[in-house]
């Protein structure tokens, strides 16, 4: 059902081989019929990782931290064992000089349209494999600048899921377990200083656009759920230290 430079990126990593493909959105969606709901979660999920290949190769090297990341989007994702060789094979083909970033983002575009909430979800894969090693090259910062503009996704926007997706993976590697007031804030992509009602307005905000039966519904794949539901676990664990200090 996927044509075109996805659809031939797709066919390069992974021939004839690959018999069982995504499982497909369950529930019926009011955004988009069946089939072209289908070929949307079939573009995203050869998109993110052919791309994530791509920005991972971006300062030259791909390196350990990032092959992990990328493995570890696939363990999120709850992904059979075939679907796992599938995105390797993405994540690979991405990483070759012959891939046409432009083409297959021109692609993407087109079939998820408007639709910001999986745009944002897009960029926000790309952030954290490109933080994966703990620094973001200035070679895949303007890669990722490149991808926001082909797509038509805010620069603006990229930086502060940048700054949220710093704050979370420093915070996933301290012992206690609980968020710093600075990453808490960071997380919400807020300043320090924002008033109560602004801090809510933004919680509110970010759990709208990470819920993911309204992701799924959008043409998110259903195997990407388990990451929404992730996100949507860290935002209100961060909210929750702001409520705490701020005693609302």
């Amino acid at each position: 059902m996927l044509a075109g430079p996805l659809g031939a990126v797709f066919g390069a990593a992974i021939g004839r081989n690959f018999d069982r493909g995504l499982r497909g959105s369950s529930a019926p969606s009011e955004d988009l019929p069946r089939g072209h709901q289908f070929r949307v979660q079939a573009a995203f999920f050869t998109a993110t990782f052919s791309v994530m290949g791509h920005v991972c190769k971006a300062d030259g090297r791909v390196t350990k931290d990032e092959l992990q990341i990328a493995t570890r989007v696939m363990v999120d994702m709850d992904l059979s064992p075939r679907q796992q060789e599938a995105a390797k094979a993405l994540f690979n083909e991405g990483r070759q000089d012959s891939f046409n970033l432009s083409a297959v983002l021109a692609q993407l575009k087109r079939e998820i349209g408007r639709r910001t909430t999986l745009q944002r979800m897009f960029i926000e894969i790309l952030c954290f494999a490109a933080y994966a090693d703990g620094v973001l090259h200035p070679a895949e910062s303007q890669l990722l600048y490149r991808v926001c503009d082909e797509i038509g996704f805010s620069r603006y926007e990229m930086e502060s899921i940048l700054s949220s997706v710093s704050a979370e993976l420093h915070h996933r590697h301290q012992a206690s377990g609980q968020f710093s007031l600075k990453d808490a804030y960071s997380v919400l992509g807020i300043e320090e200083n924002a008033n109560d009602a602004a801090v809510k307005k933004a919680y509110r905000r970010l759990l709208s656009q990470h819920h993911p039966d309204k992701l799924v519904a959008k043409g998110l794949p259903e195997e990407m759920m388990k990451m929404a539901t992730q996100r949507t676990h860290e935002i209100r664990q961060a909210y929750e230290r702001i409520k705490q200090h701020r005693g609302f």
